[in-house]
C-alpha cells in the first residue's frame, strides 16, 4: 500500500465514520438524560428519506439537511411524548420507533427510489493542509457536515463537563429524584436531551442519502444505527471514546472496500460483515467487566421518573 492508497483508505474511514458520529453523539447526550431511545435506526432511516426527497424536490442540499435534521427531531418528539409524558416503557417504545421509522421511510420513500438528485454538498478543502499526506485527504477536505461532526465532539464535551447546563443533564440522568427535589425541570430536560438525539440521528441520516450515497434506497443505513447504540456503550458514555469508537468503526468499513477494490480473493459477503463482527467482537470484550458498564452508566438510564410534587 502506497501513500495515495493510504490516504484514500483513510479518507473512506472517515467518512463511513460521520454518520456514527452524528447518531452516537446524539444518542449519548439522550442516555446522559437518563433517557434510553433504542430508536436511532428508525430516527436515521426517516432523517435520509426525507432528506433526500427534499433535496430531490427543491434541488437544495441544504434544505434536505435541515429537513433531515426536523425529520429526526419529530421522531424523537414521538417517543419522547410516549416515554415521559404518557410513561411509557422506553425499551419497548424505543423498538417500536425503530420499525414503525424502516416501515415507513420505505414507504415514504418509493416514488424516490430511482430519483437521480444531481445537487450535493462539496467537499472544502482546507489549502496547506488538504495535501498533507494521509491526513490531509482524511481531515482537511470534508464537507461542511464532516467539520461540523468533529465540532459537535468538542462542543457536546464541553457543554456536558464545562457549563451548569450540562450538570444539570448528568444530575438529572443520575438521580432525577433528587434533581426534580432541588427544583431542576426534569422532564424538560429529558425532552430537551431527547430531541436532540433525534435530530442528530436525523442528520446522519441525512448525511447517508445526501452526501456519502447520493441515492435512496429502503433500509439505506443498512443497521447502522444499532451500530450507534453499540458505539455509546463501547465509549462508556464518554464523547472522546465514542469518536475514537466511530473512527474504528469507519476504518474496518474503509478496510472492507479497499480489499474489494484490490480483489482480495475473500467472499464480499464476509467482508461486508467485518464492520459488524468487530462491533461484537468489541462489545463482547467491554462486557466481560460489567462494573465498567455499571460505574460509567447514567444511574437511572432507562427508568421512567414521576413527579410525585
Amino acid at each position: 500500500m502506497d501513500i495515495q492508497q493510504a490516504g484514500s483508505l483513510a479518507s473512506s474511514a472517515v467518512v463511513a465514520a460521520i454518520p456514527l458520529m452524528f447518531a452516537g453523539l446524539g444518542e449519548l447526550v439522550t442516555e446522559k438524560s437518563g433517557v434510553l431511545n433504542l430508536g436511532v435506526e428508525g430516527m436515521m432511516l426517516m432523517g435520509a428519506v426525507t432528506g433526500y426527497a427534499v433535496t430531490a424536490v427543491t434541488g437544495h442540499p441544504w434544505l434536505g439537511v435541515a429537513a433531515a435534521i426536523g425529520a429526526g427531531a419529530a421522531m424523537a418528539l414521538l417517543f419522547a411524548f410516549l416515554t415521559l409524558t404518557m410513561l411509557a416503557n422506553q425499551v419497548a417504545t424505543g423498538l417500536s420507533l425503530a420499525i414503525f421509522g424502516t416501515g415507513l421511510s420505505a414507504y415514504v420513500g418509493k416514488p424516490y427510489t430511482s430519483a437521480s438528485v444531481s445537487a450535493t454538498i462539496d467537499a472544502w478543502p482546507i489549502p496547506g493542509l488538504a495535501h498533507v499526506p494521509v491526513l490531509g485527504p482524511a481531515l482537511f477536505s470534508l464537507t461542511p457536515l464532516g467539520y461540523l461532526a468533529f465540532a459537535m465532539f468538542a462542543l457536546v464535551a464541553w457543554f456536558l463537563y464545562r457549563t451548569r447546563a450540562g450538570l444539570v443533564l448528568r444530575s438529572v440522568g443520575e438521580s432525577p429524584s433528587v434533581a426534580h427535589s432541588v427544583g431542576f425541570p426534569v422532564i424538560g430536560v429529558r425532552y430537551g436531551a431527547t430531541l436532540f438525539g433525534g435530530a442528530m440521528a436525523g442528520l446522519g441520516g441525512g448525511y447517508y442519502s445526501i452526501v456519502y450515497l447520493h441515492l435512496w434506497q429502503e433500509q439505506l443505513t443498512s443497521g447502522r444505527g444499532w451500530i450507534a447504540l453499540a458505539l455509546v456503550v463501547f465509549a462508556t458514555w464518554r464523547p472522546a471514546r465514542l469518536l475514537i469508537g466511530a473512527l474504528l468503526f469507519g476504518a474496518v468499513t474503509g478496510l472492507q472496500f479497499y480489499a474489494q477494490a484490490v480483489g482480495v480473493p475473500v467472499p464480499t459477503q464476509f467482508l461486508a460483515m467485518l464492520p459488524y463482527l468487530a462491533t461484537i467482537v468489541v462489545l463482547a470484550v467491554i462486557s466481560r467487566n460489567p462494573n465498567t458498564i455499571k460505574l460509567n452508566a447514567p444511574g437511572s438510564l432507562g427508568k421512567a421518573f414521576y413527579a410525585t410534587s
